[in-house]
């Protein structure tokens, strides 16, 4: 089959490779230097949406796979479908559940999903008042997207004051942070969970553990993701049935009863409190990065007919298998990070970190790029996260220690990284 992939990170790399790796075509919107050596790219931005359409429509390719949420929220999904094009994303009246925080906080509380007590906020006057009735540990959010960064964990309420002025008066995230969401802070441990859904049915997928703060210990400020793990150590079985039920379950009931026809990934965010109860923090509307890294390269089956199944609103009855090994993602970052990274610098040792493999040659390293571009025949850094150093292995230490290895063949100015992906014990607490 002809697929198009919208987008051009680290998460559209790894779902092209897995597509392609199944024998597919693909072509890639507008992709980037590692997309580029499986299939053809094609200069169009995520979010232009008449032009992903009218390049649809003329190649007339048989699936079109939407990476990022930005296009989802400006109704990408709903125009092609409107031209007779499959696609595995949801439609902009879905997308709210990650365009909005207040949105998603809504059907949470309507739906009777467990989260955090929330307040929606539009000055830093009502911020203050959300964080005293809350007792001054709160998380505070940019109500709209803003890059897995609009989110500030505060443990006092001057801090909570602070992050709330930087959004809605000093404009940090811009519109995204015209309102903000004030919720109580959850302590725990946690969990992705992501499931494909073609409106009725659906499937959950492999669990992965993200590492958002940027700095090991979970210190720092929140980043789009600093690296994940599959299968997440803490996610037992008992645990997983737990969320089909209490999450889930009610969220394809609640979509049901709005009149909302979702057809995608429905990617939960939860924290897994003490009890072992899990809380929703927030959902995505598509695959997670770095999780997708993880959970794609585990999957052992052709993607293709279970997204195309959910897009056309029929999800194969036949699920998923899966590859027995853990696999462990390690982002290098470019210096400044999550701030404002430093771009252009040269990248070497690629190829010898995708060489490298377990002494008994069980492992297996891909390197996914997230912002790198080609400039006058080389290879140089183009976005705070770069690379997403991806490694397959028997069991999580193997997994962590070929991915570790990996990462000190790769070379680039400013590069850092987190030192502790996989390596997380009980504990925790909201991000």
């Amino acid at each position: 089959m002809h697929v198009l992939v919208v987008g051009g990170g680290g998460r559209e790399h790894a779902l092209a490779w897995r597509i392609s790796r199944a024998g597919h075509r693909v072509t890639a919107a507008p992709g980037n230097p590692g997309i580029g050596r499986l299939g053809e790219l094609v200069p169009i931005a995520p979010t232009d949406v008449s032009a992903l359409c009218e390049e649809a429509v003329r190649r007339q390719v048989d699936l079109v796979v939407v990476g990022p949420e930005a296009p989802l929220v400006a109704g990408l999904a709903d125009e092609l479908r409107g031209q007779g094009v499959p696609v595995f994303g949801p439609g902009a009246s879905g997308a709210r559940l990650e365009g909005s925080k207040s949105f998603a906080k809504s059907f949470f509380h309507r739906h009777g999903i467990r989260t955090a007590p929330f307040f929606l906020c539009e000055s830093a006057a009502e911020a203050e008042r959300a964080t005293r009735e809350l007792g001054g540990r709160v998380v505070v959010k940019a109500d709209g997207l803003a890059s897995g960064k609009g989110v500030v964990l505060c443990d006092r309420a001057e801090d909570a004051a602070s992050a709330a002025r930087d959004m809605l008066e000093a404009g940090r995230f811009g519109a995204a942070g015209r309102s903000v969401v004030v919720e109580q802070k959850l302590n725990g441990r946690e969990l992705s969970i992501m499931a494909i859904t073609d409106g009725q049915r659906y499937e959950l997928l492999a669990q992965a553990e993200d590492h958002k703060a940027v700095f090991d210990g979970d210190q720092g400020p929140n980043t789009g993701g600093m690296g994940a793990v599959s299968p997440a150590q803490h996610a037992t079985e008992e645990l997983v049935q737990k969320v089909r039920r209490e999450i889930f379950d009610p969220t394809m009931r609640g979509l049901a009863k709005d009149g909302i026809d979702y057809r995608g990934v429905l990617y939960a965010g939860l924290m897994i409190d003490e009890s072992g109860e899990p809380w929703m923090l927030e959902y995505n509307c598509r695959f997670g990065d770095p999780e997708a890294q993880v959970v794609l390269a585990r999957l052992a089956t052709d993607p293709v007919p279970a997204l195309l199944g959910a897009a056309q609103g029929a999800l194969p009855a036949e699920p998923a298998a899966w590859d027995e090994r853990a696999c462990t993602c390690v982002v290098l970052a470019a210096a400044g990070y999550p701030g404002s990274p430093e771009l252009g610098d040269p990248l070497r040792g690629i190829d010898a970190a995708e060489g490298l493999t377990e002494p008994e040659g069980a492992g297996e390293v891909i390197v996914f790029h997230a912002g790198t571009r080609e400039h006058e025949g080389e290879l140089v850094t183009s976005g705070g996260r770069v690379l997403g150093v991806t490694a397959l292995a028997g069991d999580v230490a193997a997994s962590r220690a070929l991915a570790y290895r990996a990462v000190s063949s790769i070379t680039f100015r400013g590069a850092h990284f987190r030192g502790d992906i996989g390596a997380r014990r009980a504990g925790g607490t909201s991000t």
